[in-house]
């Protein structure tokens, strides 16, 4: 009897609500840990704090330096800030940095992945000296052929804009460096797919014509810009008139220019004394005809069979394929071939 009478008890308690105790708190947790203290100072060992404000070369280097940072929107942010900077330059003043050492940080940025980042690029390319970038032509050229033959057509648009950009500043430095001519002018060749040499075997190195639609901008940009690149290999950096004109006024002294160094850095660097011996398409091409005669050797039956296909397919393509054929004719119109 009192066995039954227990577990019914027991049973009832399973059913009854606890009752809580007003104000009681509820019991701690056992890793609980204390932070109720106050602390009256708190030191950090090497710190250091100044009124003074980095300088503008400082602050310059130092986006210089975020522009290789591995995220995308650091790298516009930097490039951003960099162009910002020397927009807001006075007329004659310096830049915080010379170009020389600016030049080598941002040339890669035209193969970055980032369509934002390299937009930007070619915003700050556009700011910088234009006097001062000239004679780094040859070096940018390594980066921008290299986008030129990329795979992301993207890539190879902004390398086309920054080959073009150029090509309006210092025409004479781009067709004239050390593999500034032939090097570019296969780059192209590789571009269009306008090779035309037979390799051992059943295979060639010619591809098949671009599909018109979704690649015409892009074969239009390329035709455009090496229309600017032929023109400015074709004719010497002075014209016959102009020739004329700077020689009358400097009568009796007009040959004295001959004899004279040229005005870029490294005068003898076409000589090549102390490099590596250079084969044809590495070569410097300083004049006109030498230019005509290498690619008279090397592209001329290519880009005439591919100027001929791309005029074909009409609209935007052959009128830029007709521009292409103008600047063909005007300057190797007049070209002699050797026998």
């Amino acid at each position: 009897m009192g066995s039954s009478a227990r577990r019914k008890r027991e049973k009832k308690q399973d059913f009854q609500k606890a009752k809580l105790k007003v104000g009681k708190t509820k019991a701690k947790a056992d890793n609980f840990t204390d932070t109720s203290f106050k602390a009256k100072s708190i030191v950090l060992n090497q710190q250091s704090l100044s009124t003074a404000a980095p300088t503008a070369v400082a602050q310059f280097s130092h986006q210089l330096s975020l522009v290789s940072s591995k995220t995308d929107s650091q790298r516009q942010d930097a490039l951003a800030a960099l162009t910002n900077t020397i927009s807001n330059l006075a007329p004659g003043q310096p830049l915080p940095l010379p170009v020389a050492t600016i030049l080598p940080k941002i040339q890669p940025l035209v193969l970055d992945a980032s369509k934002k980042a390299r937009e930007q690029f070619l915003k700050l390319l556009r700011v910088l000296p234009v006097l001062q970038v000239r004679s780094h032509v040859d070096h940018m050229l390594l980066y921008v052929r290299a986008g030129m033959t990329h795979l992301a057509s993207e890539i190879r648009m902004t390398a086309l804009d920054a080959l073009d950009w150029l090509l309006q500043i210092g025409p004479e430095e781009v067709v004239s460096c050390s593999g500034g001519w032939l090097k570019t002018l296969n780059s192209f060749m590789s571009l269009l797919g306008w090779q035309t040499a037979e390799k051992s075997g059943k295979w060639s190195s010619t591809k098949a014509p671009a599909k018109p639609g979704a690649d015409s901008k892009l074969l239009v940009k390329q035709l455009a810009v090496l229309a600017r690149f032929l023109s400015a290999g074709f004719k010497d950096a002075q014209d016959t008139t102009s020739a004329s004109l700077e020689a009358a006024r400097l009568f009796p002294l007009c040959g004295c220019d001959a004899s004279v160094l040229y005005a870029r850095s490294t005068p003898f660097r076409n000589l090549n004394l102390f490099g590596a011996a250079r084969d044809a398409e590495s070569s410097m091409y300083d004049d006109a005809e030498a230019r005509k005669r290498a690619f008279d050797e090397a592209a001329l039956k290519a880009v005439a069979r591919g100027i001929s296909n791309a005029k074909k397919e009409g609209g935007e393509v052959g009128r830029a394929a007709s521009g292409l054929e103008k600047v063909l004719v005007d300057g190797m119109g007049d070209y002699e071939r050797e026998e």
